[in-house]
């Protein structure tokens, strides 16, 4: 997808908008292959999130994260020579930056503070309901029966591994009203990014939504830069993880193949991840998931399955 260089008179200018086809059923393999990505290195982030929260401040990880992310993707995008995204995408990328780069982010942080990774992935999959509510309804995607009953099955699944993991125990509640306010922000940042990439790259989208990002969380600098100097290797590793693979990265295959469906479509591939995050929490934080958790992470699995169903 390298643009070819322009001469030495020649500025770099933003390519031309694509018509990119939408597949409402997910289908194309580049696209299938990039969400899988993304739901792979997003259900990552919880458990690196869990993992550095009590070195890192919720702004200051987000801050940090975004840093990272931001370094690497404006890196791209320069050798890419992409240019400016055009006018008519900057109202999308500015909303999905503040929403879903800077305030989702300093919001599942905190709210990782309160409850464990499997619990919080949970909650924030109310998300993808959300998305496909609004995306049905702000952006005229309509709301297909299979997609409509494939996500019923999946939260019904997110719902069990919840249970299981917070071992019939309530959670604490700022902990979990802070991942539900995480999930309407989620929501809100995939249906108002969805308009910009009509008109803007995937890596213009996501590279200048996480700069605007970066900049809102700017007041939490001098937090990170103390907890920089106390905190433990492990917990900065966690950090520029955190920026380089779930950001950079899923960002960028989420913008691909988000160009490419609905996203209600798109929002439902993520229901996977409390599953995932069962696993891969067991793995490296010693959470060991009880049957529920994988029956719920079965349930996960198979509505997402449905979802993509013709």
């Amino acid at each position: 997808m390298d643009q070819s260089a322009p001469s030495a008179a020649a500025a770099p200018v933003a390519p031309a908008a694509t018509h990119t086809r939408i597949d409402p059923g997910l289908t194309n393999p580049k696209a299938v292959a990039a969400a899988t990505v993304s739901v792979l290195l997003w259900a990552s982030a919880f458990v690196a999130i869990r993992s550095a929260a009590p070195h890192y401040g919720p702004g200051a990880l987000a801050l940090g994260r975004l840093a990272v992310g931001s370094v690497a993707l404006l890196t791209s995008w320069a050798l890419r020579r992409e240019g400016l995204p055009p006018r008519a995408a900057w109202p999308g990328i500015a909303l999905s930056g503040v929403l879903w780069f800077g305030l989702y982010m300093i919001t599942i942080n905190w709210g990782e503070q309160k409850v464990d990774a499997g619990t919080a992935a949970m909650v924030v999959n109310v998300g993808p309901m959300l998305v496909a509510l609004f995306g049905g309804w702000l952006l005229r995607e309509g709301f297909p029966r299979r997609l409509m009953a494939g996500m019923a099955v999946s939260f019904a699944g997110a719902v069990v591994v919840g249970l299981a993991q917070s071992g019939g125990k309530g959670s604490p509640l700022l902990g979990v009203l802070l991942c539900l306010g995480a999930a309407l922000l989620y929501a809100a940042g995939v249906v108002t990014q969805k308009p910009a990439l009509r008109h803007a790259t995937p890596l213009q989208a996501t590279a200048f939504g996480c700069l605007i990002g970066m900049v809102l969380c700017l007041p939490f600098s001098g937090q990170l830069a103390t907890q920089l100097g106390h905190a433990p290797l492990s917990a900065t590793l966690d950090l520029v993880y955190l920026g380089l693979f779930p950001t950079a990265l899923a960002f960028s295959t989420w913008a691909y193949a988000l160009a490419r469906t609905t996203a209600g479509r798109m929002g439902a591939t993520t229901y996977a991840v409390p599953a995932l995050v069962v696993l891969m929490s067991w793995a490296i934080l010693g959470e060991v998931p009880a049957v529920l958790s994988l029956l719920g992470g079965c349930l996960c699995l198979g509505g997402v399955a449905l979802s993509r169903r013709r």
